[in-house]
């Protein structure tokens, strides 16, 4: 048995604890789910076109299990005429296959390049599938791949089962160019991409958008009607993050997890969603840390019912409690140790 650190006991503990004061809230069911085949791990992976040459290939807006292959983030690819980009590549070995396959079943065009947008794992372990392609990220998501990937292999193992037979990081092996957040442009073929760096949800949150059609894939900073996850999110840097994309006028907007936006007013909505969870937990997790209540009073309290209403609430909530009320009690006693915020 592998010892856990106090800090992965705790959270343990919480997300025991929390699953069962929120065992009675119903699961919630997405008819445009991907088709799985459990019996041939097949995720039913399908390309659905938001312009031309740009495809979406989107996954079920729920949290890891079994049932689902554990594909619950939207990849993409677009073509570019000199060759094919790919926007994240999966969970496993076998969806990276299986997205390389649907690529070459879409288009005639090679695969030329992938680009991965944070160092969660659903961005990366897919990469089996393009070991022969360059594979960009920016420099701390490079970091964070080679600092956290060994127990990302171990932990969705134990969540995902046999979909992830074979599954071994392939890291990305090369920079993104530089992206700050007022932008910068990327050529490949006759497309012109922007990227854009920000942070919160991670230490590096990276922003892809095709302006021929307009198109932003805007990895984790934007969940559409699921809850965020958080094990690396800082919510002040988010929130600013957010209020920066919002300027950009977005016309589709391509979370990783949840529907895509299609219109600017869908986009807007999609953001406003995200800050208004992130402003809910900023405002009551200050107020309960300094009320001195304790984590399992945090998870007895009342949720908005828009909330609890969004994909992986009975999972992912437990999990912000235990991934962000720590920083919050520690806010409260900094005036006293001289810590600083981590919030």
């Amino acid at each position: 048995m592998t010892k856990q650190s106090p800090s992965t006991w705790l959270q343990t503990l919480v997300l025991a604890v929390g699953l069962a004061l929120l065992a009675a809230v119903p699961a919630l069911v997405f008819a445009e789910a991907p088709k799985v085949d459990l019996a041939r791990f097949d995720y039913g992976l399908r390309a659905r076109a938001l312009a031309d040459g740009v495809y979406v290939v989107e996954g079920a807006n729920d949290d890891f299990t079994v049932a689902n292959g554990c594909n619950i983030i939207n990849t993409g690819f677009i073509t570019t005429g000199d060759g094919v980009v790919v926007i994240n590549t999966g969970t496993s070995r076998r969806y990276g296959e299986q997205l390389r396959a649907l690529i070459a079943r879409t288009t005639a065009e090679p695969v030329v390049q992938v680009v991965q947008l944070n160092l969660h794992p659903d961005y990366f372990l897919g990469n089996q599938g393009f070991a022969d392609v360059p594979r960009a990220a920016t420099p701390v998501t490079r970091a964070g791949v080679a600092r956290e990937a060994a127990a990302y292999e171990t932990n969705l193992y134990r969540l995902c089962g046999d979909w992830m037979l074979g599954t071994e990081t392939v890291a990305p092996d090369r920079d993104t160019p530089a992206a700050p957040p007022s932008g910068s442009v990327w050529k490949v073929g006759q497309r012109t991409f922007e990227l854009r760096e920000f942070s919160g949800h991670t230490a590096s949150d990276l922003v892809l958008i095709d302006r021929t059609s307009g198109v932003a894939f805007v990895g984790g900073l934007v969940f559409v009607q699921r809850i965020p996850t958080t094990p690396h999110a800082r919510i002040g840097p988010w929130l600013q993050s957010l209020d920066a994309l919002d300027t950009l006028n977005l016309r589709t907007l391509v979370p990783s997890h949840g529907p895509v936006q299609t219109t600017p007013e869908a986009a807007r909505d999609g953001i406003a969603q995200t800050r208004r969870f992130l402003h809910w937990i900023d405002q009551h997790f200050s107020r309960w840390a300094a009320q001195g209540w304790e984590m399992n009073e945090v998870l007895r309290a009342p949720v908005p019912a828009e909330f609890r209403d969004w994909a992986a609430f009975r999972t992912e909530y437990v999990r912000n409690v235990a991934h962000l009320y720590p920083a919050y009690e520690r806010q409260v006693l900094a005036p006293a140790t001289g810590a600083g915020s981590s919030r």
